[in-house]
């Protein structure tokens, strides 16, 4: 069964654009430890601090390989301490789902 994860970010409104090079530093490096990303989304029109991400994984066993992988991963933990250092996402909240199918 395929899972994504989807990801609720809560921003500083003033530091989006260092959310956003946070996101595109993710594209290549979720594919290359293994997570299928749908993409990521920043605010536009209306609320200004709240942002998302969609990553699908074949299965929850599946995302739990990814996140050692990305943890292992000199790019992916040079992102982390990108967002820690500058602050930029002030509450990460994720949910697992599943597709709805005849």
């Amino acid at each position: 069964m395929t899972v994504t994860v989807f990801i609720r970010y809560q921003l500083d409104p003033f530091k989006r654009a260092l959310f956003e090079q946070y996101s595109k530093n993710w594209l290549s490096i979720i594919p290359k430890c293994g997570g299928d990303l749908i993409g990521y989304w920043m605010p536009h029109e209306g609320t200004n601090n709240i942002a998302f991400a969609l990553i699908s994984f074949e299965s929850l066993a599946a995302y739990e390989s990814y996140r050692a992988r990305l943890r292992a991963d000199s790019e992916g933990m040079a992102n982390f301490n990108f967002a820690e250092e500058h602050k930029f996402i002030l509450a990460e909240e994720r949910t697992f789902l599943r597709k709805v199918v005849a």
